[in-house]
């Protein structure tokens, strides 16, 4: 069995205070002996404006958000997977990439996933319609299917509009991943709707765990998101679930034993035909 924690978190326009919260949490996760820890997107920054981001782009490998991704996960032996952090766009200011970090127990970055699917959508709620343009602010990731090798085992990468494309994780799983993470910022009223049912769905249909932390709350730009960080096994299952409305830590142990064992007995992975 193999303890891993998600994270719920409620993140402001206060860098200094999001990453205290983080930590806070982390230490929470990591006393309770999880092996590896994840945050949801956006964990560092979520600012009034969609723009107030760029402040905080950061170029590949140095800044102070990585800088304490490295030292948070070597503080606490823990494997850390950053939901996402603004990374700069080479020859673009107007834009960052929402990058998925994974970091190793001794600090050392192991991989790197840039969202792919950006969430440029109208969503109704009640007789208003909210706009997202994801893609004003953040450059499309090159796609790519991202299998982090961490002592815990294979973990496929995604970001939050993600789920919506089983196709992705297919692949992640074509490329060996029993460990599926989702971390999200899900606006509350598709969070209401689809949430829970796509990660099941993605457990299900791929024979893997899902670990999914989530944003929760309102936030400085008076968007809600809707939380209910979740752990799934290979069956369907909510191994653990937080259904408050508050940032916390939701903890699960994972048998990897088990999950092959249910591939073995309903090798439905190995069935496809096309």
């Amino acid at each position: 069995m193999t303890l891993v924690a998600a994270i719920q978190l409620n993140t402001g326009a206060d860098l200094a205070a999001n990453l205290e919260s983080s930590h806070r949490l982390i230490a929470q996760a990591a006393q309770a002996g999880a092996r590896l820890a994840a945050l949801p997107e956006n964990f560092a920054f979520m600012g009034r404006k969609d723009p107030d981001k760029l402040v905080h782009a950061e170029p590949e490998g140095s800044g102070p958000v990585q800088h304490w991704l490295a030292e948070t996960a070597r503080e606490f032996n823990i494997t850390l997977i950053a939901g996402t952090a603004p990374l700069a766009v080479p020859g673009d200011a107007d834009r960052v990439y929402a990058a998925s970090l994974v970091y190793g127990h001794d600090g050392a970055r192991i991989a790197r996933y840039d969202k792919i699917h950006l969430f440029d959508v109208d969503v109704e709620r009640g007789d208003r319609v909210e706009r997202y343009r994801e893609s004003a602010t953040i450059a499309f990731g090159e796609p790519a299917y991202v299998v982090a090798p961490t002592e815990v085992g294979a973990v496929g990468l995604s970001v939050c509009y993600d789920l919506r494309f089983p196709e992705l994780f297919r692949g992640l799983v074509q490329r060996g991943a029993e460990l599926l993470c989702i971390p999200a910022a899900f606006t509350e009223r598709t969070g209401e709707a689809h949430w829970e049912i796509l990660l099941r769905a993605r457990a299900v249909e791929n024979q893997c765990f899902v670990i999914a932390p989530g944003q929760c709350g309102e936030h400085a730009s008076g968007r809600r998101t809707w939380g209910h960080t979740m752990i799934v096994d290979a069956w369907g299952n909510i191994l653990a679930q937080r259904v408050d409305d508050t940032p916390g830590v939701v903890l699960a142990d994972l048998d990897f034993e088990r999950l092959r064992s249910v591939r073995a007995s309903l090798p439905s992975l190995k069935h496809r035909r096309l």
